[in-house]
């Protein structure tokens, strides 16, 4: 299955695709044109590394704290993508995953099973 991480929440905009073991990544800057077309920055992504909306099983959002530009659009187009396409999410927050100092986003989806964080629930953290 394989996983589709985005992250709009910190400084840059990453992308991370883990297809079996292999894992891909992007970063774009954290801009409001970047946050308009973050749906095209995804496709090209996807394909850029020959997958397709159709081969991502799960989806794993930033919820914050953050951007909140960033952190609004990556999940109203994350809860897009769960209606259209039936792909689940997962929205975490770095701060979930409480005694891990390091944590890279390949890390993410074994995280969120560790800690049982809860599929297709949005509850966002913005930065005041």
């Amino acid at each position: 299955m394989n996983n589709l991480i985005v992250d709009a929440a910190r400084n840059k905009i990453f992308l991370t695709l883990i297809i079996d073991k292999n894992i891909y990544t992007c970063s774009h800057e954290n801009s409001k044109i970047n946050f308009e077309k973050l749906m095209i920055l995804i496709n090209r992504f996807l394909n850029n590394n020959k997958c397709t909306l159709n081969n991502v099983g799960r989806i794993y959002v930033n919820r914050g704290p953050g951007s909140f530009a960033g952190i609004r659009n990556s999940l109203a187009i994350i809860k897009a993508l769960f209606l259209t396409k039936k792909i689940d999410y997962y929205c975490f927050s770095f701060q979930d995953f409480k005694g891990f100092d390091e944590i890279k986003y390949k890390d993410v989806p074994n995280l969120c099973e560790q800690f049982k964080i809860k599929k297709n629930l949005i509850n966002p953290i913005y930065l005041s």
